[in-house]
């Protein structure tokens, strides 16, 4: 089983991070950093919230709005969706606080 998994890299808010998942996951993986980056990077631009890890948890909790907003919470995939978007939120939080 172990030979499915692959390291993907996946950049965000110009940190570059190397996660481990299925070899099926990693489109679904790189996009949904990508779509992370973004909403941190709306986040920065905006000016009204400072440092990396204040920018993540308000990514998180726009994300997790929205998911909100569009289905529940207890379907089987949105809370893989969730759990994966609060294992970025401690990486992210991790790096940042280790760049310290």
């Amino acid at each position: 089983m172990s030979g499915n998994i692959e390291t993907v890299a996946v950049k965000i808010l110009d940190k570059e991070l190397l996660i481990s998942c299925p070899r099926s996951e990693m489109d679904g993986l790189q996009e949904a950093a990508s779509y992370l980056d973004s909403k941190m990077r709306e986040i920065r631009n905006s000016g009204k919230v400072i440092g990396a890890e204040r920018i993540a948890i308000m990514a998180a909790l726009n994300i997790a709005h929205e998911m909100l907003q569009g289905q529940s919470l207890d379907s089987p995939k949105n809370s893989s969706l969730l759990e994966r978007i609060i294992g970025l939120n401690n990486k992210i939080a991790e790096i940042s606080e280790g760049a310290k």
